[in-house]
C-alpha cells in the first residue's frame, strides 16, 4: 500500500516565546517549549491550529519559567537550558535533543521526523535493535517492547470485536487471541515510553504523547521506531532523565499522583460474579471470620442490581441492603458494588429519563441518543466529556453510597458497547461535536473524575476508593486499576508481573490482577501460588466469573486454605510497611510494585528480569509462576540481601538457586532495612496498634540504610494538615556497633495508640528489645 503521508514544508519563520520557540511551516506551526529545564514539550498544529488542551491527562505543565538561550544557525535554531540542548533543522524539518553532557535524549529521522495525511500523523525516531523500551501502561508480555508493535486503544478484551478487529479463539498462539499472554491492545492506554540505550542503559529518556486518539507504536525496525497517531495533534513531552526515577517523578508532576487510599483498601478483597442474595453475603462474611481468614472488603457484581439498571438494588434479593451494610461494617467488612456506564434505555427509569431530558447522554452525529448493547440490553452512555454529565454522575454515585457502601467499582468503561460498533457515539465539548475516537481512551478517566466528585460530596470527611478497569494517563489521580478479565492459567499469572510493572512505570501505582484468574477453573496449586504472589500486589482481590469452579480460599480443602491463610496473614502483618509505601508513592509518584529495572537500570540482568520485583523500598519478591515448581533460580541485584525468613546474608549481583516450598515463595530484604509490622489481624476496622514490631535486618558490612514508618488515621485527609506521626529510621553499622536513630515528625493524631516498639533482629545474635515509645525521636546503640 502506497504511503501518502507528506512531510512538513520547509520552516520559513521562527519567533521566540516565553518558554522556547515557535516555527512556521506553510500554514502549520511547530512549538518547542521547556516545561522544566529537563522537560521539553513539542506541539505541531493541524490546519494551522494548536490544541491547548488535547486531553484531560495533564494537570500542570508550567513550573516557573526555566532559563534558556536561543541561537540561530545556518540550518536552523538551537535552544539550551542547563540540562538540555535542542537542535532544530529547518529544511528538511527534524530535530535532536541532547543532555548538557552531549548524550542523546531523542533523535528524529531526517526527512521522516514528522509526516501527516488527512488528520493522521507519523513520527520516526532512532533506536537500535538491542535497546530497551519500557512503559506504555497495561501491556502483556514481553516487558521490553523493542521488536514489537503495540496499539493504544482501550479494548474490552473478551468482548466481541465491535471495533472492527478480528478476534481469534481457536489458535492459542495468535496475538489476536484475547486469552493468550501477548494479546494487544488491552483495557488501559498510557502513552508514556522509556528508551534505554543498549550501550548506556543508565541514560534513560522518555516520551509522553498527550493525545487521546488511537496511537500505534512500531518498534520492529532494527534502527528506528515509528509512532502513528490516527487523529488529533502531536503534543509530546520529552524527559531527559537520565534515571527512570527522575523521569517518573517529572511525569507524575505533569499528570498528577495517587491520593492516599483508605487503609482498608490495602487489605484483602473478596469478589465473585455470582447471583448472591442477602443471606449469601452474610454467610460469606461469617465464613471468613469463622475461618480466621483476613478480609476487609466484599464486592457485589452486576447481579445485585434490578435488571442491570445502574444505581439500583434488586429488592427481592436484597430487601434490607442498608441494614446488611451496617451489620457487615460492624463485623469489619466494607462493601463495594459495581457501576457500569451503560444506562438501560427504559422510559420511566429515573436515571435514563434524567440523562435524556438534560442532554447528558452521548448522541450520534444526527443528534439522536447513541444506542449500544450491554448488560441491560439496549444501552445509552453518559457523555462524560461534558462537565455537567460528570457532576450528574457524581451525584448519582453519592446517593448510591449513602446507603453504606464504601467505594465504587467502575467496569465496562472502555466503553464496552457489545456487538454494536462504538464509532457512532459522539462527544460534546464546549458545544462542539467530537468523534468517538478522540475521547474513547479518556472515557474511563472522565467517568472516574465524576465518580470521585460524587464520593467526596457524599463522604467529605473520608478518603475515596474507586477501582476502574479501563484508564488513561492521569487515572492515578482518581482510581486504582486492575488488569481486567484474566484467565485461570499459569501464563496469566506470569504475565501479570510485567503488566503491573509497566503500569507502575506509567504513573499508576495502585494495581493488581484478579487472584486465581477470572475466567476458567483454577487448581489448588495455582490458587495458592497466585495468593502468595498476590499479597505483594498493591491491590489484592480474589475474583471469579460466573459458571466457573469456586475458588474461595477454602474451596480446595484445609491444606490449601492454610497456605492461603499464611499468605494473607503476612499481608496484614506487613500493613505498616505497605501503608508507608503507599504514602511515599502518593508523595513521590514512585511505584509500589517495582520492576528491578526501576532501581538497577544499568544492570542488564535486572532490566531483563520480569519474574521478580521490589515491593516498596526493601522487599524483593520472587513469585513461583511455573506449575509444580518447588525450587527456583533468581537474580539478586547489586547490594547485600537477607532471606526474609532466616535472616541469612547473601551478596547481591548474582543468580542463586533457592527453595520454593508450597508453604511460601522466596522473599529477600535489603540488608540494613527495618520492616515495620504488626501481629496479624482479621480486618483493619478499628486499626490502632499499641505495638509495632521493627524487624531489623542487621547488615554484615559498615554503612547506613534509611527506612520509613508513616502512621495516621488511615481514613481521612487530616494527615495533610499535620495529623500524622512519621518516623525516619536510620540504621548504621560501624564495626561491631549498631546504631538505630529514629527521627519523628508530625503533630500526632487522635487515634494514635502506639505505646511501644519491639525490635526483632535478623542476621545477628541479638535478643529482641522493647522500647517504650509514643512517637518520640530516639537513638539506641547495640553491640554485635
Amino acid at each position: 500500500m502506497m504511503d501518502t503521508f507528506t512531510t512538513l514544508p520547509r520552516i520559513t519563520d521562527s519567533r521566540e516565546t516565553r518558554r522556547g520557540v515557535e516555527l512556521s511551516a506553510g500554514n502549520e506551526h511547530v512549538r518547542f517549549d521547556f516545561v522544566k529545564g529537563d522537560v521539553l514539550r513539542i506541539k505541531i498544529s493541524q490546519q494551522g491550529e494548536l490544541d491547548a488542551t488535547p486531553t484531560f491527562a495533564v494537570v500542570k505543565d508550567e513550573f516557573g519559567t526555566p532559563e534558556f538561550t536561543r541561537r540561530r544557525t545556518p540550518r536552523g535554531v538551537v535552544l539550551r537550558t542547563s540540562a538540555l540542548k535542542v537542535r532544530i533543522a529547518f529544511d528538511p524539518f527534524h530535530f535532536d535533543v541532547f543532555r548538557a553532557d552531549g548524550s542523546a535524549v531523542l533523535r528524529s529521522v531526517e526527512g521522516d521526523a514528522y509526516r501527516s495525511q488527512d488528520g493522521e500523523w507519523r513520527v520516526r525516531r532512532s533506536k537500535t535493535s538491542k535497546d530497551t523500551i519500557l512503559g506504555l501502561g497495561e501491556k502483556t508480555q514481553p516487558f521490553n517492547h523493542n521488536g514489537r508493535r503495540v496499539s493504544m486503544w482501550n479494548t474490552d478484551v473478551l468482548a466481541p470485536a465491535s471495533d472492527g478487529s478480528v478476534r481469534v479463539h481457536d489458535n492459542p498462539d495468535s496475538p489476536l487471541n484475547p486469552t493468550n499472554d501477548h494479546f494487544d491492545p488491552y483495557y488501559i492506554s498510557i502513552n508514556l515510553h522509556y528508551h534505554l540505550p543498549h550501550n548506556h542503559p543508565e541514560l534513560a529518556a522518555a516520551s509522553f504523547i498527550d493525545c487521546g486518539y488511537k496511537l500505534n507504536y512500531d518498534f520492529t525496525d532494527a534502527r528506528t521506531y515509528e509512532i502513528h497517531g490516527e487523529g488529533g495533534q502531536l503534543t509530546e513531552y520529552v524527559f531527559a532523565g537520565p534515571s527512570i526515577k527522575q523521569i517518573l517523578q517529572r511525569y507524575t508532576e505533569l499528570t498528577g499522583r495517587m491520593s492516599p487510599p483508605p487503609l482498608w483498601a490495602l487489605g484483602h478483597h473478596q469478589c465473585r460474579w455470582h447471583d448472591y442474595e442477602e443471606r449469601d453475603v452474610n454467610r460469606l462474611a461469617r465464613t471468613y471470620r469463622r475461618k480466621e481468614l483476613p478480609c476487609d472488603t466484599l464486592w457485589l457484581d452486576i447481579d445485585y442490581m434490578d435488571e442491570y439498571r445502574v444505581f439500583t438494588w434488586n429488592e427481592e434479593k436484597f430487601p434490607h441492603h442498608a441494614a446488611m451494610l451496617k451489620k457487615l461494617k460492624r463485623e469489619g467488612f466494607r462493601v463495594i458494588t459495581i457501576i457500569d456506564p451503560g444506562v438501560k434505555i427504559d422510559p420511566g427509569y429515573a436515571v435514563f429519563d434524567e440523562g435524556a431530558e438534560h442532554g447528558l447522554l452521548c448522541k450520534t452525529e444526527e443528534g439522536e441518543i447513541y444506542v449500544g448493547q450491554a448488560w441491560p440490553g439496549e444501552t445509552a452512555f453518559p457523555d462524560f466529556v461534558k462537565e455537567e454529565a460528570r457532576r450528574w454522575w457524581g451525584r448519582l454515585n453519592a446517593e448510591h453510597v449513602r446507603s453504606g457502601l464504601a467505594g465504587i467499582w467502575n467496569d465496562m468503561n472502555e466503553p464496552s458497547t457489545g456487538t454494536v460498533p462504538p464509532f457512532a457515539m459522539r462527544f460534546d465539548r464546549d458545544g462542539q461535536n467530537h468523534p468517538h475516537e478522540r475521547y474513547r481512551n479518556q472515557y474511563a478517566l472522565l467517568m472516574a473524575m465524576g465518580t470521585v466528585m460524587g464520593l467526596r460530596d457524599a463522604m467529605p470527611e473520608l478518603r475515596t476508593f474507586v477501582l476502574s478497569r479501563a484508564g488513561f494517563a492521569g487515572m492515578q489521580r482518581y482510581a486504582a486499576n486492575w488488569t481486567g478479565d484474566n484467565c485461570a492459567d499459569w501464563k496469566h499469572l506470569a504475565m501479570s508481573l510485567p503488566m503491573n510493572a509497566n503500569l507502575g512505570l506509567s504513573g499508576q501505582p495502585f494495581v493488581g490482577s484478579d487472584i486465581g484468574g477470572f475466567l476458567g477453573d483454577t487448581s489448588a496449586e495455582l490458587l495458592v501460588r497466585w495468593y502468595q504472589y498476590g499479597v505483594f500486589q498493591p491491590f489484592v482481590r480474589n475474583h471469579l466469573c460466573k459458571g466457573q469452579r469456586e475458588h474461595y480460599p477454602w474451596s480446595f480443602g484445609p491444606e490449601t486454605e492454610n497456605h492461603i491463610r499464611s499468605a494473607l496473614e503476612l499481608r496484614y502483618k506487613l500493613l505498616p510497611y505497605i501503608y508507608s509505601a503507599f504514602i511515599h508513592s502518593a508523595e513521590s509518584g514512585e511505584p509500589i510494585q517495582r520492576p528491578l529495572a526501576y532501581e538497577w537500570q544499568d544492570h542488564p540482568e535486572s532490566v531483563a528480569n520480569t519474574s521478580e520485583f521490589l515491593f516498596g523500598d526493601h522487599i524483593l519478591v520472587a513469585p513461583v509462576i511455573t506449575e509444580g515448581q518447588t525450587r527456583r533460580s533468581l537474580y539478586l541485584p547489586g547490594g547485600d540481601w537477607q532471606c526474609f525468613y532466616s535472616g541469612e546474608h547473601i551478596k547481591g549481583g548474582q543468580t542463586i538457586e533457592v527453595d520454593a516450598p508450597h508453604e511460601h515463595i522466596p522473599l529477600f530484604v535489603r540488608s540494613g532495612a527495618i520492616i515495620p509490622c504488626i501481629q496479624p489481624i482479621q480486618t483493619t476496622e478499628g486499626y490502632a496498634p499499641e505495638t509495632i514490631e521493627l524487624h531489623v535486618y542487621v547488615p554484615e558490612r559498615n554503612g547506613s540504610t534509611v527506612s520509613i514508618l508513616h502512621e495516621d488515621d488511615g481514613l481521612t485527609d487530616d494527615y495533610r494538615h499535620g495529623a500524622f506521626v512519621r518516623t525516619r529510621f536510620k540504621l548504621t553499622r560501624q564495626g561491631r556497633q549498631l546504631t538505630l536513630k529514629a527521627q519523628c515528625s508530625g503533630d500526632g493524631f487522635r487515634e494514635f495508640r502506639r505505646r511501644e516498639l519491639r525490635l526483632i533482629f535478623h542476621g545477628a545474635n541479638l535478643d529482641p528489645r522493647t522500647i517504650g515509645n509514643q512517637g518520640e525521636s530516639f537513638t539506641r546503640t547495640f553491640t554485635l
